[in-house]
Order: structure tokens, then sequence, then C-alpha cells
């Protein structure tokens, strides 16, 4: 299947990393980026948590989560560098985070534009080529956002993780496990 080269980032600040961030340094790894506004309810509620989860559930090895903040509106609310480290300590935050350039004029920013985003929360995935793979806008199920990373990453979901351990008997928060008979 034939898929297009990922516009490069057009990023004018980076957080939450010691030097700027490239798609093409991160080739290699399959990458989400999770778009978004600080001032967006879906992106608070529903985007930035599901991205945390990504980072904590993949191998940083062979997922990178990079945060987008791309401001289209309400600019002196939440266009400040400053405003941007107090909302991503207050949410702890961990991932890097690019702040997109803004267009001359003052229109689209220059990442949001290059992807022909309709908004935030916009979820992008990128495999390891450099290919974009999905770019979904608005909110999107854990089980299909882990689906499609998995997929990029060349395994199925199942073969990501090992189930955990069943109990021995009884119940816990794990599961219940069948009483050992004796035959």
């Amino acid at each position: 299947m034939n898929h297009r080269k990922a516009p490069e980032l057009q990023v004018s600040t980076w957080l939450n990393t010691p030097h700027p961030l490239s798609l093409e340094q991160l080739r290699g790894k399959v990458v989400l980026i999770e778009a978004f506004q600080m001032l967006c309810p879906g992106c608070v509620s529903h985007g930035l948590p599901q991205a945390t989860r990504v980072a904590e559930t993949f191998d940083p090895d062979e997922v990178a989560v990079l945060g987008l903040h791309t401001v289209f509106e309400h600019h002196k609310a939440q266009g400040s560098r400053e405003a941007l480290e107090a909302f991503l300590h207050e949410y702890r935050l961990r991932f890097p985070v690019g702040i997109d350039a803004p267009s001359p004029g003052g229109g689209v920013p220059r990442t949001m534009a290059a992807y022909a985003m309709r908004g935030t929360p916009t979820q992008i995935l990128i495999d390891r080529e450099g290919n974009l793979r999905r770019q979904s806008f608005g909110v999107e199920q854990d089980l299909v956002l882990g689906a499609a990373i998995a997929r990029l990453l060349g395994a199925t979901p199942a073969e990501q993780t090992d189930p955990p351990d069943a109990p021995d008997e009884g119940c816990d928060e794990t599961g219940c496990a069948m009483p050992e008979t004796s035959p």
C-alpha cells in the first residue's frame, strides 16, 4: 500500500525534551502526534489522557508520543509558552510537546495547515518509514488506536503485552480463578 510521507512538524518551541525533535530523527519508530489546544474540552478530557496512556503502554524505543499545541482560536488565553508550561505541569504531561509555528498573518498554524486538520483533538499516526498512515479528528476509542499502533509495529494487540497473572484461587482485582479440582 502506498502512503504519502508525513509533512515535517513546523514547531516554534519544544517543551518536555532537551532538544528539538523532527520526524526524520524519529524514523524507525511509530509516531503518535496528539494535536491539542489547552482550552479544548475534548483534548483535556480524552485526547491528552489517551496520549498519556499510549506513552505508558508502549515501549518508548518503538513508539514515540508527541503533543502538538496548535492554537487556532483564543490566542491571547492560550498562546503563551508560560501558560502551556503550567498546563503541562498541572496535567502531568511528560511526553514532548511542540508549539505549532504560527502562520504569517495569524491564520491556521503551519503544521495544522500542512496536515489539513479539521480541529482538535486530532491524532496522527506515522509509520516507521515516516509515512502518514492514519489521521483522525475527535475522540477515538483506546482499543481502535491501540490496534492501529500494534498493526504498525507488526504485531497483533495480544502480542504487545503479557496478560496479568491469574490469581491462584478466588477473586481479586485481576479476575477470578477456578478452584483446582482433584481428579
